[in-house]
């Protein structure tokens, strides 16, 4: 195929695709600043450096920069699968920064309830609780003075 003989020429040839691990980090880097801020990105990469810089590097290349990019799902929708997975397998770190990147994609807090609370009859009620408290501790719900 013509197509897959141009891709083969490229890369023989040292060319860069359009999917090259630089293209794919810079996409990568680029959409952890849009969901927690410029600051906030900076901070979080650099712990995530200071643990592993191979961690960090897949995160940011592959994580953010390949499955993240992806254009099937919006950022709303993919940050409500992922609160769904990380809530029901426990990881509270994850799930309090995909709770950040949720609010920052468009989700609003009742999106966010309503997803926890799809997945306590399969997940548990004692990780829905979980993942509402830590919520309510990034985003408190607001409550009407009687």
């Amino acid at each position: 195929m013509p197509e897959n003989e141009d891709l083969v020429e490229k890369v023989e040839k040292g060319e860069k695709g359009e999917n090259s691990l630089e293209q794919r980090q810079a996409r990568g880097r680029r959409l952890v600043e849009e969901m927690l801020g410029e600051e906030t990105a900076a901070e979080t990469i650099a712990h995530w450096d200071a643990i592993s810089p191979e961690f960090s590097g897949y995160v940011i290349e592959f994580l953010a920069g390949e499955i993240w990019s992806r254009d099937g799902l919006d950022r709303r929708t993919k940050s409500l699968v992922s609160i769904a997975a990380l809530a029901a397998l426990g990881r509270t770190r994850a799930l309090e920064l995909n709770l950040k990147f949720a609010l920052k994609n468009g989700a609003t807090r009742q999106d966010i309830v309503e997803t926890l609370l799809q997945i306590a009859p399969y997940a548990g009620f004692p990780v829905t609780w979980d993942a509402l408290a830590r919520l309510d501790e990034i985003e408190p719900r607001e409550t009407t003075a009687s």
